[in-house]
């Protein structure tokens, strides 16, 4: 993995001054869509799918990939002590119920799609972690094997249970207990005839690459399947052409999604390494472009930047993900369809979301986040999104995770205290954002981008522009936020403005006397000076979700005006005092 960027880095694929525009959409599922899909998973309950799932029952495994990613030691040690915990969520294995459906998702598909095999295997030795694992699997067994319902047979479930059954399986294989070993063997086969059929109908991003990898895996692993190799990979070829942009990034524009992605293609090579088989060219092709992608929204630290819901995770864990895919590549400085633009220089660096926020059909839990930023000075963040509402700990309310989407939880303008792009109180995105129009350019002295976007339009007959200007030495930082009228028929009426920065874990913040400035306090006493000019500055609390999903208490700048109908303009600026 190489360092947030080389000095010989060259433009990196930059085209300087060019205006690009790109466009989104409040798009969810149409009526026709949502009726097939629910007609598709009616027909599971019917005796034609039944039949669909009987075939030849295999007796082994032609082959065990590895696994090439460590699991979490904390989640490892709590299964050894009897606790199934994934984000701060716990419930003892022994009175887990397996057939009761979790209110909680995000733990439900922990348990469901087994990725704590990968945890407890990396804790323990294989003969202290076949019980507890063999345990689990036959109450798996006796809960879903004969009847196929959500949660459990849902087909990105499936896709990461086959991945993750195959990779350990001598965790969960090494019973002499032939019937059981025979259920286990017949039951993957069975989930994967199930989802052959429904991969395709999974949403584009994670959900349908996962099942579609479950599918590859399967016709490589379990005898019989070469037969059909040709189709498999076709089909691997066009969910990863509908999930992933041309720059790299993936449709969801997560940087968690884009984790997962590469995880997921990860595993999948491992397949055919393990058949001692040349993977499939799109493979390769697809991890050369993510690696780039998932490394333009790393910080300083080394850890992600907080978009689209979620969090910084670790350095060491991203820093594990890169190295296991073997690209050696550079950060991606800018991304027409992924969205994100990056600045670096000296030891800063500052991503950018310059494009709306993902149609709704592609990601649950969006955001409204365009044109925020984040910004480190080497290993510390210094300006930050609050970020997490998919990643923080199972404890935090649900009003406050919801608070986490909004635009005022990210370091950027608001206008009239409202969000740039509607949040629906099902958690979909709505109208605002559609259009954000982008300029940059590179000099010996400085990199400069110009953005705007249109979420506010419609409602208050503005444009936010944003301009940013980051200085060769990485020590300064200016910014310009501007409203400009959308229409000639403007609103009468001044309209209140905010401009948030959220500052990261750590800064201390001191006000000057003229109250226009701040001092911001950096751990390893490193200084940066913040003044701004058109609003007035307060200092406020805010919170932080941090790699463990934990809030932490921070503060935030904000600087807040009115602006006439003909607009206005705050300019501010970001110096390194020390």
């Amino acid at each position: 993995m190489t360092g947030p960027d080389d000095d010989n880095a060259g433009p990196d694929g930059i085209d300087e001054g060019k205006r690009m525009v790109r466009l989104g959409g409040d798009k969810g599922l149409s009526l026709a869509e949502r009726v097939a899909e629910r007609f598709h998973r009616l027909t599971w309950r019917t005796p034609i799918h039944g039949l669909r799932l009987k075939g030849r029952h295999p007796l082994k495994l032609i082959a065990v990939p590895d696994d090439p990613f460590a699991g979490d030691v904390a989640r490892g040690r709590a299964m050894l002590d009897g606790m199934l915990s994934f984000r701060g969520e716990q419930r003892p294995i022994a009175a887990l119920d397996l057939g009761k459906r979790e209110t909680n998702r995000a733990f439900s598909d922990y348990v469901q799609g087994f990725s704590w095999l990968r945890d407890l295997s990396t804790v323990t030795t294989r003969a202290q972690a076949t019980p507890i694992a063999e345990q689990l699997m036959r109450r798996w067994l006796d809960a879903h094997a004969d009847s196929v319902s959500e949660p459990a047979w849902r087909a990105d479930l499936w896709g990461r249970r086959i991945l993750l059954w195959t990779a350990h399986a001598p965790l969960i294989l090494s019973s002499t207990d032939l019937v059981y070993r025979s259920r286990v063997l017949n039951t993957l086969a069975r989930g994967a005839r199930h989802i052959d059929r429904g991969a395709d109908k999974m949403a584009p991003g994670v959900p349908r690459i996962a099942a579609v990898c479950g599918v590859v895996a399967a016709g490589l692993l379990i005898p019989g399947g070469d037969a059909r190799r040709g189709t498999t990979e076709a089909a691997l070829a066009k969910a990863i052409a509908a999930s992933v942009f041309e720059d790299g990034g993936s449709v969801a524009r997560s940087p968690l999604a884009q984790l997962d992605i590469i995880m997921l293609l990860t595993m999948l090579r491992e397949t055919y390494v393990a058949r001692r088989l040349e993977p499939p060219a799109i493979i390769g092709e697809t991890l050369a472009r993510l690696v780039p992608a998932l490394l333009g929204v790393t910080l300083g630290d080394g850890a992600l930047s907080s978009w689209q819901g979620g969090g910084p995770l670790t350095a060491a864990f991203a820093a594990q993900v890169v190295d296991a895919t073997g690209v050696r590549t550079r950060p991606l400085r800018q991304a027409r369809d992924w969205g994100y633009q990056r600045l670096a220089a000296g030891e800063a660096v500052v991503i950018v979301d310059a494009a709306p926020p993902p149609v709704a059909r592609l990601v649950e839990g969006g955001c409204a986040s365009t044109l925020a930023f984040e910004m480190s000075d080497g290993p510390h963040r210094l300006v930050v999104n609050c970020g997490g509402a998919r990643a923080a700990l199972a404890q935090i309310p649900a009003t406050l995770a919801d608070g986490l989407r909004t635009t005022a939880a990210h370091s950027t303008l608001i206008v009239g205290d409202s969000n740039s792009t509607a949040i629906h109180a099902d958690g979909t995105l709505g109208r605002g954002v559609g259009e954000v129009e982008l300029t940059r350019q590179e000099s010996e002295t400085s990199s400069r981008l110009e953005a705007s976007h249109d979420g506010y339009a419609r409602r208050y007959g503005f444009l936010h522009r944003r301009q940013l200007v980051m200085a060769s030495d990485g020590r300064e930082l200016r910014g310009e936020d501007s409203l400009l009228p959308a229409s000639k028929r403007r609103k009468l009426g001044a309209t209140p403005f905010a401009i948030r920065f959220h500052l990261g874990a750590g800064v201390g913040v001191t006000p000057t006397a003229d109250g226009q400035a701040a001092l911001l306090r950096l751990p390893g006493n490193k200084v940066w000076q913040f003044r701004c000019r058109g609003g007035s500055l307060a200092i406020e609390e805010s919170l932080w979700i941090d790699g463990e999903g934990r809030p932490i208490s921070t503060s935030q700048l904000v600087v807040t005006g009115e602006s006439p109908a003909g607009g206005a303009s705050v300019s501010w600026a970001l110096k390194r005092a020390t």
